[in-house]
Order: structure tokens, then C-alpha cells, then sequence
């Protein structure tokens, strides 16, 4: 690779870098956003999350000229099934994190997203038979014993948190079978949502109870702007999933849950007693453990991969002229 190329890599990965940043950090700021809708009620402005979301998303593909997605997704009943499957369980994740940020439990909220890589490690253990290393159990093992301690902090599960987390997981899991990319994939999942949101803020207007329309132009702006909302971090986080290795932006997902918990305590003041500290101190050791063993995995593989190439290359490397890479030794390594 010549300098130019080389500085051309550099400048794209920065720009992946920051477009990575903007995108967790909007997630993480969200919960200001959302105590600015009211007096709309948690319902109605998920209605108008998904609806708009869906024009906001049409605009975008408009203007990128990507249509022809959509027409294999109609001819293959079994992946429109799962797009299905992801806007349902995307509809619970948004409406409980909505209510839960203008209810007062931004913190709760946070501790969902904090465990979702748990939940996501022991649900590929569960559904898909995938295997784990030890610091991989003992991390899972940690987040476990977390969550019954906020239980006993709580006196009762915390719903909030695992609603949030085994939703975003099956998402996640959901999406991986699917295969579209980011802007595709909430179009087609905006498409489900959007009839069924409708038809709901129909219903709330026949009933006096919309609020759109009848609080203010500034208002209804507001929550039209739920599309943007929705849409502007994942756009950033397309922009940057093309230019930054994975392992960088597994570190970044961490971004969200930081600010979304430094709002909760600091902003809108939420309690933290000690059996609160106790339960987030124990999640945040699993996911200190989850981090360290996914970074030595990745040097690990990169210096077998490297060794590989030198080998193939006729180039002998040192300690590994007798010690031919497996396909089982691979796999071993890379776990998850």
C-alpha cells in the first residue's frame, strides 16, 4: 500500500471513527428528547416514531435510489416473516424505552442496553449452539448474578431492564438472518409498523385524545421529528459500520448506555442506593471481562492470520513452522 492510500485508509477510518461516535451518542442522549413530546402519551408517540420514521427512511431510499431490495424481500415469504418478527419486537423495545425514560427510569433503561451483549452471548449459547470461553462463562455467570442483586435492590426483577435487553437481543438475532443492510432493513420494518400506527393515532383522534394538532404547531413539529430522531444514528452508525473494524465499534456500543446512565443519575436525578451501585458494579466487571477476552481473542487470531499468510507466502515464521493452524484450533479461538 503507497502513502497516498495508506493516509486515504487513515481518513476514512477517522471519519467511520466519528460517524460512530455521533451515532452511540445520540442514543445516549435520546432520553432528553423524548420528555419533550408530552403531554403525548408514551403510545401515541411510538405511533408517531414508526410512522414518520418510515417517511423519513422512503425519502432517504428516494434519494440513494435503492428499490430493488424490496421486491426480493416480497418474493421470499420466509425472510418477510422475520422482517416481521424484527418490527415486533423493535415496536415492545421503543414503546418500553419511551415510557420507561418519561416515567422516571432512565437508569433502568440504561442497565438494559449495559446487559444486552450478555443476553445476546447466552442467547447464541442457547438458540444457536454457539460455544464459550471461560471468560466468556464467567462474564455471563457475573451479569446473572447482577440481576439478582437489582432484584433484591428492586424488590422484584428488573422487568424494565430485561424487557429492554432480551428485546434488543432478539433484534439483533432477528436481523442477523435477515441480512439487509441498516436503512433497508427499518424501511421494511418501518412498512409493517405503519398501518398499525396509523390506523392507532386515527383512533386517538376520534377519541380526543391526540395531541398532534391540538398542542401547538411546535408540538406536532416535535413529533414528526421522531423520523429524524430515529433515522440520523443509524445512518451514522451505516457510515461507520463500512469503516471502522468490529471491535471498535463493539467498544463504542458501550457510549450509549454511559450516557444514558450519567443523564439518569445527573439530570433527571434518579436514586441510586447502594444495592443499585452493587448491581451495575457487577455488570460492568462482566462486561470489563466480556471486552478483554474479545480483544485478546482478536490479537490472537490477527497474528494467527498473519502467520498463515507468511506461511502460504513460502516465508517462515517463527514458532509456527510446526505448528500448522487447524480448523478446529480456529474455531476454538474464536468462541462466539
Amino acid at each position: 500500500m503507497d502513502a497516498a492510500a495508506a493516509e486515504q485508509s487513515k481518513s476514512e477510518q477517522r471519519t467511520g471513527l466519528l460517524n460512530g461516535i455521533a451515532a452511540y451518542g445520540m442514543w445516549g442522549l435520546v432520553p432528553l428528547f423524548w420528555p419533550l413530546l408530552k403531554p403525548a402519551g408514551a403510545g401515541e408517540i411510538l405511533a408517531h416514531r414508526m410512522a414518520w420514521s418510515l417517511v423519513v427512511v422512503g425519502i432517504a431510499l428516494l434519494a440513494v435510489r435503492r428499490w430493488a431490495w424490496a421486491g426480493e424481500l416480497i418474493r421470499q415469504p420466509r425472510k418477510l416473516g422475520l422482517v416481521t418478527i424484527a418490527a415486533a419486537v423493535i415496536t415492545i423495545n421503543w414503546g418500553v424505552y419511551i415510557w420507561a425514560v418519561n416515567s422516571g427510569h432512565v437508569v433502568e433503561a440504561s442497565l438494559g442496553y449495559f446487559i444486552n451483549p450478555l443476553v445476546t452471548i447466552a442467547m447464541g449459547v442457547l438458540l444457536l449452539g454457539e460455544r464459550l470461553r471461560p471468560v466468556q462463562w464467567t462474564a455471563v455467570a457475573v451479569g446473572l448474578a447482577a440481576v439478582l442483586v437489582l432484584a433484591f435492590g428492586y424488590g422484584q426483577p428488573p422487568w424494565i431492564s430485561l424487557c429492554l435487553a432480551f428485546s434488543f437481543a432478539t433484534y439483533g438475532l432477528t436481523k442477523k438472518k435477515v441480512g439487509l443492510s441498516g436503512l433497508e432493513s427499518l424501511a421494511a420494518e418501518t412498512a409493517i409498523q405503519f398501518l398499525p400506527a396509523v390506523g392507532f393515532l386515527v383512533w386517538l383522534g376520534v377519541r380526543g385524545d391526540a395531541t398532534f394538532g391540538t398542542e401547538g404547531f411546535g408540538h406536532g413539529t416535535l413529533l414528526a421529528a421522531t423520523g429524524l430522531v430515529t433515522a440520523i444514528p443509524l445512518v451514522c452508525f451505516g457510515a461507520a459500520a463500512i469503516r471502522v473494524p468490529l471491535a471498535t465499534l463493539g467498544m463504542l456500543q458501550y457510549l450509549a448506555p454511559v450516557f444514558q446512565f450519567l443523564l439518569g443519575i445527573l439530570y433527571f436525578h434518579e436514586a441510586m442506593p447502594p444495592e443499585r451501585w452493587a448491581g451495575f458494579g457487577l455488570v460492568w466487571l462482566a462486561l470489563t471481562l466480556l471486552t478483554w477476552d474479545a480483544v485478546r481473542s482478536a490479537r490472537a487470531n490477527a497474528v494467527r492470520l498473519a502467520a498463515a499468510r507468511a506461511s502460504v507466502a513460502g516465508v517462515p515464521v517463527a514458532g509456527r513452522e510446526t505448528e500448522p493452524m487447524t480448523p478446529a484450533a480456529g474455531r476454538e479461538e474464536s468462541g462466539v
